[in-house]
């Protein structure tokens, strides 16, 4: 993706310097922390608040980091501002055609541990939207997650998983995210589950709308922000954390009635399709006689 030297987004709370600290499950397995939450809140319209994170036997602050470490940060941080940028960019637009107005959602950055308007959440909750006070919430060291546990490289791969979080901003305009959290309570864990992952595959394929509007974006001299590879990035991250995929690495099985995100193979589906098709009328995963 060409995106060094644009447009950062100005809409972006940086909270870095302010977290907490303190590793989750001291001494612990990094991946059985992420195994456990991924299920729920990972690329998810989180609600950490509902979240039962392991709690360690004493707080650990965390190092410093060092220049290079702090360095590598800061250019993550720079490149999911130009990203939010171009999210803005495009979703304007897009409302702009039926004549609303959008309303930009705030990114905040963190490390380590964050308070949000739906809970408190940590690093290993993997990054999330709070419809509570509509702004999502990254910690830049997934950026590297994705590249060494989940084996998705690639910038995209990131822009990927900031324009799924957009996309549940989105919902939360549309008022999907309310028509879905009212059968909380209402219906079975299960049937819960099954529109739960209607919503996460919805917000796949809006990303995949952002990303095909997004080849509209051009640099200084001309050439389209989106590469040619960046596409196959966005469908590697997307088929590493299908809730297949996660199940079957964590416990050797999978329970398809648990699924709360959506198999590795729907998920690339309805990004591509929305890459593809660049038609928010084609979104309706809610009434999809299939989802894949």
């Amino acid at each position: 993706m060409r995106w060094e030297g644009r447009r950062e987004s100005q809409n972006v709370e940086d909270r870095r310097s302010m977290s907490t600290g303190g590793k989750v499950l001291a001494g612990g397995s990094l991946l059985g922390v992420v195994i456990l939450v991924v299920v729920n809140l990972l690329f998810g319209n989180g609600d950490p608040v509902n979240i039962q994170l392991p709690q360690p036997a004493q707080q650990q602050s965390s190092r410093p980091l060092s220049a290079s470490e702090q360095a590598a940060d800061d250019q993550r941080a720079s490149f999911v501002k130009v990203v939010l940028a171009d999210t803005e960019d495009v979703w304007s637009k897009l409302f702009a055609k039926s004549g609303q107005r959008y309303p930009a959602p705030t990114l905040v950055l963190f490390r380590d541990r964050v308070q949000s308007a739906c809970g408190n959440a940590s690093a290993a909750s993997g990054p999330f939207y709070c419809p509570a006070d509509q702004k999502l919430y990254i910690d830049l060291s997934f950026y590297e997650e994705l590249q060494t546990r989940f084996k998705a490289p690639g910038e995209f791969s990131m822009a990927y998983v900031v324009a799924h979080e957009v996309g549940h901003h989105i919902q939360q305009l549309m008022g999907t995210s309310e028509k879905v959290q009212r059968l909380r309570g209402r219906v079975s864990e299960t049937e819960y589950n099954k529109y739960s992952v209607r919503m996460e595959l919805q917000a796949d394929f809006y990303a995949g709308v952002w990303a095909n509007h997004a080849q509209q974006i051009t640099t200084a001299d001309g050439k389209s922000i989106i590469e040619a590879d960046d596409i196959n990035a966005a469908l590697t991250a997307a088929n590493a954390i299908g809730d297949d995929r996660l199940q079957r690495e964590s416990q050797g099985y999978v329970v398809p009635e648990s699924f709360t995100h959506g198999t590795s193979a729907q998920r690339m589906y309805w990004f591509r399709k929305g890459f593809v098709t660049g038609d928010l009328s084609q979104g309706d995963t809610f009434n999809a006689t299939t989802l894949e």
